[in-house]
Formats: C-alpha cells, sequence, structure tokens
C-alpha cells in the first residue's frame, strides 16, 4: 500500500477549503501556490473560470529584485506586486485561499504584502 506524500495531504485540504470558498465577480479569490525554490498568486474569478491578475517569483519584472524566490522576501514582493497589479484592475477585496498550505511563513508573509499594499480580505 502506497504511502500518501505530503501534497496529497495538501490537496485534500485544498478541497476541504475549496468547498466553502469560491471566487465571484465582485470578490475574487486570491489563490496562493508556494513552491520549494519559488511562490505564486492568482486573482481568479471562478463564477467566469477567469484568472484576472496574477503575480510569481519567476515573473520578469520581478525576478530582477529577487535573489531566491523560496523565501520570506520573495513571498511578501509577490503578494505587494499582486496587490498593485489587482488594483490597477479596480479589484479591491478578495477572498484568501491559502491553497491548503498552513498560514504561516511565506504564506503569511504573501498575506501581509498584500494587505499593505492596499488590499483587503
Amino acid at each position: 500500500m502506497a504511502r500518501e506524500s505530503r501534497n496529497d495531504k495538501r490537496l485534500v485540504r485544498h478541497a476541504r477549503i475549496r468547498k466553502n470558498l469560491s471566487g465571484t465577480p465582485e470578490m475574487p479569490r486570491l489563490c496562493v501556490f508556494r513552491s520549494n525554490k519559488n511562490i505564486s498568486a492568482q486573482i481568479i474569478d471562478d463564477v467566469n473560470g477567469v484568472t484576472l491578475v496574477s503575480a510569481s517569483t519567476i515573473d520578469k519584472e520581478l525576478k530582477d529584485g529577487i535573489k531566491y524566490g523560496g523565501n520570506k522576501e520573495a513571498a511578501k514582493a509577490v503578494g505587494e506586486a499582486i496587490a498593485k497589479r489587482a488594483l490597477e484592475k479596480g479589484i479591491e477585496t478578495v477572498c484568501f485561499d491559502r491553497g491548503g498550505f498552513l498560514y504561516h511563513g511565506r504564506v503569511k508573509e504573501l498575506a501581509d504584502g498584500a494587505r499593505s499594499a492596499g488590499l483587503k480580505f
């Protein structure tokens, strides 16, 4: 019998969270994905099935100012970038989807960066 990996457990947690969390045009969903080397965030309208805004440590404009994409400083920069891009598109309020990850460390830094740049959730 195969053991469940950490990512399998995260996907189960994410499915449990997503049952009650959906992005609407009025309040889209800020979804976070974290890998060992990078972190990315998307603002998604689930009703229309559209990604409205995205930011990641592998974006060209962010990659230049970040030495390493897998730390808290990079996560904060991604949070600030996603908030700036969202505000440019007229999105002020989102619901936060941590993607099955603990609200701690890089995920928390991304959320704090987005809040400090003016996004409300």
